[in-house]
């Protein structure tokens, strides 16, 4: 029963009407026995500094923030976390006492859930579709562990300023590849973090090489509406190992949980938020 007292959180988006976070969160939310609400919001982002603000304003416990608006907000926030501050992505935002903070939890979320499919993400050759603000996470998460990159972008100057951030930190790390070229060498994983499949144009497909579909390669869909892409309907009939995003979504939600209650991941309903985004609440 939403009363005066009810706390808001929520997630941002442009377009979010997709987003299968409300479910998962309301249903984590009602288990936990918390008087909060999570909302969908359609954040132009034009408005992305204004709506920032509205956070203090209307204290609001903090929101989830994804495509197009990662990178947009960071300017407008108190307090950006080390990690997100160098990936230059936020994907959780915090009030705490009037103070804007500012995290991401992609990375994170991201390994823990190749974890639950058995994947190893060290010394892999990761072919990466996209720069964007979930790529930004990914990339500098996964060079971090040893992994080597090929990053490929349908604008080539985010793809190349997206290595260079990246190599700043950790040398030699990551190259750039032609969107649609055939790389060299071997690949081991190919990441979509593109919104290139997604609803309402699940019809359309990251341009990715052939010869990257075969027996022995991961396929990592960061869409997960609809739950068969174009591009992991491709890999699986190619003898690929594939998943789509919706793992990805549970474990990093489960991560923003944790950072507005306080409560360790391992305490928050993780079942109960699976269970939601596959739409079986």
């Amino acid at each position: 029963m939403i009363s005066g007292r009810t706390k808001v959180v929520g997630v941002w988006g442009h377009p979010v009407g997709h987003s299968r976070s409300p479910a998962m969160h309301n249903a984590a939310l009602r288990e936990m026995g918390l008087d909060w609400v999570y909302v969908p919001f359609d954040v132009d982002p034009e408005s992305a500094d204004a709506a920032v603000m509205g956070i203090r304003a209307l204290d609001m416990i903090g929101v989830n923030v994804t495509v197009p608006l990662k990178e947009r907000v960071i300017a407008s926030l108190d307090v950006v976390d080390a990690a997100a501050a160098r990936i230059g992505s936020v994907n959780t935002i915090h009030n705490a006492g009037g103070k804007l903070y500012g995290y991401s939890t992609d990375g994170p979320g991201f390994l823990r859930a190749a974890a639950a499919l058995g994947w190893s993400m060290e010394g892999q050759s990761i072919y990466l579709l996209g720069a964007g603000g979930s790529a930004r996470a990914l990339a500098f998460t996964l060079a971090e562990r040893g992994n080597r990159l090929l990053i490929a972008n349908r604008t080539a100057d985010r793809a190349t300023a997206l290595a260079k951030a990246v190599n700043a930190v950790f040398a030699g790390s990551t190259s750039v590849s032609d969107w649609g070229a055939d790389p060299a060498g071997q690949v081991d994983l190919v990441i979509n973090t593109t919104s290139l499949g997604m609803h309402p144009n699940e019809t359309l497909c990251p341009d990715v090489p052939a010869s990257l579909f075969r027996p022995g390669v991961n396929v990592y869909d960061l869409i997960y509406a609809p739950e068969e892409t174009v591009l992991i309907a491709r890999a699986k009939a190619a003898g690929c190992s594939v998943s789509n995003g919706l793992g990805m979504l549970v474990q990093q939600g489960a991560l923003s949980l944790s950072i507005w209650t306080g409560i360790a991941v391992e305490m928050l309903p993780l079942a109960t938020m699976e269970h939601a985004a596959r739409g079986l609440a």
